[in-house]
């Protein structure tokens, strides 16, 4: 297994060695690279990323997102503090997406500084605005929302509880969600265990995402499955 931590600021490999030199803490291709070719053991090939970053580079973003999506490894994304701008892109390429209770992802506008003229000024601004849809798009694929809906949210700068996240289809499930210690039974009867609720009610929340997309009045054969394995899943 490989763990990936997106930390601190999102910058190029340039501008990593001048944060590495001072002892701040950055992510950059380069370390997000090193980690993706190290070696491992047959059978443990998933990746987690860890994320609890401010944002960045929006294009070095765009490169750390397209390498993970690019791996054929199972990527589990972990946002643990807070997934803001730059740093929400890369979330998005988890295939799993999971949120701690506490934490939150922001989706902004991208920005930048510029002098000049009006025409300086307008150019800018049309560039600008190619890079909130180039955002946009990899918030679309993974929550199936509008493209215009997003740029709104992206507008109005878009605070997301774990909640929210999930609600919205940035995230796949909350972390540490109903882990207390398993009931003591006396029973005759199997009982779900609170792991195989917990499972259970996630997929539940994926499907009502699903059936949000489409207009189809038929379950997945695959997702239906999956739910009575689980309510048949014994205590361990």
């Amino acid at each position: 297994m490989r763990k990936i931590p997106i930390k601190g600021a999102i910058v190029d490999d340039n501008t990593a060695m001048f944060y590495d030199y001072f002892g701040m803490t950055c992510t950059s291709p380069k370390k997000v690279s090193a980690i993706l070719d190290e070696e491992v053991a047959e059978g443990d090939d998933d990746i987690i990323v860890d994320i609890a970053s401010n944002g960045g580079d929006v294009f070095v973003a765009s490169e750390i997102y397209s390498m993970l999506k690019n791996n054929k490894s199972n990527v589990k994304v972990n946002v643990t503090g807070l997934a803001a701008s730059a740093a929400s892109v890369i979330a998005m390429a988890g295939d799993t997406v999971s949120i701690a209770p506490t934490a939150q992802i922001m989706i902004h506008k991208a920005w930048t500084r510029v002098d000049g003229n009006a025409d300086d000024l307008g150019h800018e601004a049309g560039v600008l605005s190619g890079i909130d849809k180039s955002i946009a798009s990899a918030y679309e694929l993974k929550t199936g929302m509008k493209q215009s809906d997003l740029l709104q949210m992206m507008s109005n700068e878009t605070w997301l509880t774990a909640q929210d996240a999930v609600d919205k289809g940035f995230a796949d499930e909350i972390m540490f969600v109903n882990e207390e210690d398993e009931p003591v039974m006396n029973s005759m009867e199997d009982i779900p265990s609170k792991s195989a609720i917990n499972k259970l009610m996630n997929l539940i929340l994926k499907a009502d995402k699903q059936q949000n997309k489409t207009t189809s009045q038929f379950e997945n054969p695959s997702l239906k499955d999956k739910k009575l394995a689980i309510l048949m899943e014994r205590r361990k």
